[in-house]
């Protein structure tokens, strides 16, 4: 029998939030992995990258794992009552539910991260506590069959890590090495704020300003409709 595994679309996503992981979990023998949105409708991504659902919220096969990306798009889904549903229901359902980047605050919205512990981004990090789950600054955090990604690329390490449960360490590691994941960037310590030099980590918050600004009021509206 076939794994049956879906990445949440919805614009304003990611694109590598959703891609790093689809391609980890495309590469499991016997997995059907597809991409799921209210329609099957194409929509675009951050950066303008246009991507097209297979499925939608409706015809979406029972689920064996369920990924929620993030990107710009988050502050929406916030408050998107029918996706919030979905992925509430979906999260009853299957045997692992995955987040990666600030799509952990889309499982907080959903109630789903009440008490867990859980990562996200590292801007993010801090709306964690607004929803009652506990912020852990690390790649890829597990809380029972809840698996979240820090920011971006972590979903890549989240997949795998979740490849691992699903079919064994041994073909993990073979996914891993067939798709030469070794991370090693050109700049040593600048891809953490743990790492990187304070004036860079400013530098980044100045970047990212406006939309902090947005998801700070989404967050704070979320967690006041969740109660």
């Amino acid at each position: 029998m076939s794994l049956q595994i879906a990445v949440l679309a919805f614009p304003g996503m990611q694109p590598q939030d959703a891609i790093g992981p689809y391609d980890v979990f495309a590469s499991i023998p016997n997995a059907k992995v597809y991409l799921v949105a209210k329609t099957t409708e194409p929509l675009t991504a951050n950066g303008g990258l246009t991507l097209t659902p297979k499925v939608t919220f409706d015809n979406c096969p029972a689920l064996d794992v369920l990924c929620v990306p993030g990107g710009f798009g988050v502050v929406e889904v916030l408050s998107d009552q029918e996706t919030l549903d979905f992925v509430r229901k979906r999260a009853a359902e299957v045997r692992y539910m995955t987040s990666v980047c600030n799509g952990a605050l889309i499982l907080c919205a959903a109630g789903l991260l009440k008490g867990r512990r859980a990562t996200t981004h590292w801007m993010s990090l801090q709306h964690l506590p607004a929803f009652g789950a506990v912020p852990i600054q690390e790649r890829t955090v597990r809380d029972g069959n809840i698996f979240s990604g820090g920011g971006v690329t972590a979903g890549i390490d989240m997949a795998l890590t979740v490849a691992a449960e699903l079919v064994g360490v041994e073909m993990a590691q073979t996914i891993q090495l067939v798709m030469e994941y070794a991370p090693d960037p050109p700049f040593e310590g600048a891809g953490s704020p743990k790492t990187a030099p304070a004036a860079l980590v400013e530098r980044a918050h100045q970047m990212s300003s406006a939309y902090e600004e947005k998801e700070k009021k989404a967050v704070m509206q979320a967690a006041k409709r969740l109660g």
